[in-house]
């Protein structure tokens, strides 16, 4: 029998009502508003109103990422479900997927194999509409800065200086830079601008950080679009433009509740990228994960060094949450490519490479137990290739860190797959007390934050900080924004800024090319090496394998 496809494993499965899995998770029907029979918002009001206490927060991150995949999204789901199998009331919180990456390089982002959030095609494609909501929101901005320098410019506005972009939620590189405002004086004042990625908006931060629609509006109202004439930034709580903003988003602010494959219940909502924003789900998702179970397990994208450390440094830090435990997945495949080994060459037993490639295993487990002091365990995504020497070899070494190392087949077994590892997290809940502490304090310099997550997170040598970015990090601590934490714009692909530099790089220097506030997210963004927040489309697109047929089935979602 053929090997069914990650859309096929999801629509041969029989979904239960949304309404059962509300229950399970104890939220009453009535806090429900019922997207069809298999995915609901959830009213802000059970989180007012519930009187449940707060459970157990796993966060799930991952060693580097490489083209060979670690399966992160899939143990954490797994996760869920193995919890669920050892008797353990569970619950999820994990972003959406953006529709840039699906159609371009990565296909599905729902989980994969048996261990998948369903509805899949729904999740992955228009879901409840969260991202057009977010779109709208920013572009609304964006026409009303336009509109006010066209309609006489009360503001001083220096229409040079507006930092802020359109946005759309597609890969398309030849929206990175352009002129508009052509075609004479009616047509607005002609000025470069530029589109980024709906992940890359600032709303999209602001949604994930905000705890409440009171709150949602605030941060929209400290948004800065731009700059004066005189130096003074302009918000859109200057444009007036906050309310408005907050009713395109006030739908899509409660969280969408889902499902495993396997009936976990499941809290899909936002989706900032880790490598150029804070890449993890909103504040208000993983809240109701909280109440909804003992164990409460959440994802944070890419690598540890960017999705955990702005997890832990940022989110918690706002949101006053603190882990129980942390998960760092990995795989032998891709701690070979660590290695360098060929991605080609990764069916072959290879110990060499693996020893060359764990060390940046190694430096993550470190970081999370040293640097935040959180009890973590190594989860090894077991390949069918993977022999059991190298398996050996990762379990030693974890061993010597005086870390369990647990192996998951949550892929091809589902929560089945994922009961061992599920235990050593009960495990670390019910026997080790995190120490949790942020990387570095609130009231040092924005200059000194960057270079201690540098320095402690990466291990670099040292920072350059070029002299525009020191020019204009100067100016924000003067403008007041010196206390707000940083989110670091890096590759996911190295600890350094150099996609080239794999394993656990040593003697390297992070250089910070661009400096930004992100005053309605609450942090500063420093951008280092070369990102982009607008992707582009591979030579082959993931969209042409993409199809449906003529009863409405989807195909090629992986």
């Amino acid at each position: 029998m053929p090997k069914l496809t990650d859309i096929e494993i999801a629509q041969r499965t029989e979904v239960r009502p949304i309404r059962e899995i509300a229950a399970s998770a104890r939220i009453d029907e009535t806090y429900l508003e019922q997207y069809g029979n298999d995915k609901a918002k959830v009213s802000l009001r059970f989180l007012e109103e519930t009187k449940q206490p707060d459970g157990r927060l796993i966060l799930v991150t991952a060693i580097t990422p490489t083209p060979a995949g670690e399966g992160k999204t899939t143990t954490s789901i797994g996760l869920a479900d193995g919890l669920s199998r050892i008797g353990k009331r569970a619950a999820l919180a994990l972003r959406e997927p953006s529709l840039g990456p699906l159609f371009g390089i990565k296909g599905g982002a729902a989980g994969g194999g048996y261990a998948q959030v369903v509805p899949m095609e729904d999740i992955n494609l228009h879901f409840t509409g969260d991202f057009h909501a977010i779109t709208a929101a920013n572009n609304l901005l964006a026409a009303l800065t336009d509109n006010h320098i066209q309609q006489g410019n009360a503001l001083n506005i220096d229409p040079r200086r507006i930092v802020w972009r359109r946005a759309m939620d597609m890969n398309d590189r030849q929206l990175r830079f352009i002129t508009d405002g052509l075609g004479g004086k009616a047509n607005g004042v002609p000025r470069e601008d530029g589109f980024d990625i709906t992940a890359a908006s600032e709303v999209m931060a602001v949604f994930c950080m905000s705890s409440s629609l009171q709150d949602l509006k605030e941060r929209l109202g400290r948004l800065v679009v731009a700059y004066t004439y005189d130096d003074r930034p302009v918000t859109a709580g200057d444009l007036k433009a906050a309310g408005a903003m907050a009713v395109l988003l006030k739908e899509a602010l409660q969280p969408n509740l889902v499902q495993t494959l396997e009936g976990t219940p499941a809290f899909v909502h936002g989706g900032p990228f880790a490598n150029i924003a804070h890449g993890c789900n909103s504040i208000l998702a993983t809240r109701m994960a909280l109440k909804a179970g003992d164990y409460a397990v959440t994802e944070a994208g890419f690598g540890a060094d960017l999705g955990a450390e702005k997890f832990l440094d940022i989110k918690c830090r706002t949101a006053g949450l603190t882990p129980a435990a942390v998960v760092i997945v990995a795989s032998v495949r891709a701690l070979k490519m660590h290695g360098g080994l060929d991605k080609k060459s990764l069916g072959t037993e290879d110990l060499a490479a693996l020893e060359r490639g764990i060390p940046n295993l190694l430096r993550h487990i470190r970081n999370i137990r040293e640097v935040f002091g959180l009890p973590c365990v190594a989860a090894i995504n077991r390949f069918p290739e993977d022999t059991d020497a190298e398996i050996a070899l990762i379990l030693k070494k974890c061993r010597e860190l005086n870390v369990n190392a647990v192996l998951s087949t949550a892929y091809a077994e589902g929560g089945k797959g994922a009961e061992a590892l599920a235990r050593e997290v009960v495990r670390l809940t019910e026997e080790e007390t995190p120490a949790f502490s942020c990387a570095y304090p609130l009231d040092t310099g924005i200059r000194e934050k960057i270079e201690t997550i540098a320095k402690r997170i990466y291990h670099a040598a040292k920072v350059h900080v070029v002299p525009e970015a020191a020019k204009e990090l100067r100016r924000l601590e003067k403008l007041g924004f010196g206390g707000l934490p940083v989110c670091i714009a890096k590759t996911q692909y190295s600890f350094s800024d150099d996609p080239k530099k794999t394993g656990a790089p040593e003697d390297f220097s992070i250089t910070v090319r661009h400096v930004r506030v992100s005053a309605g997210a609450g942090f500063i963004v420093a951008e280092t090496g070369d990102i982009m927040t607008m992707p582009g489309l591979p030579k082959v697109p993931a969209a042409e394998s993409i199809d449906i047929d003529a009863d409405g089935r989807v195909t090629g979602l992986f």
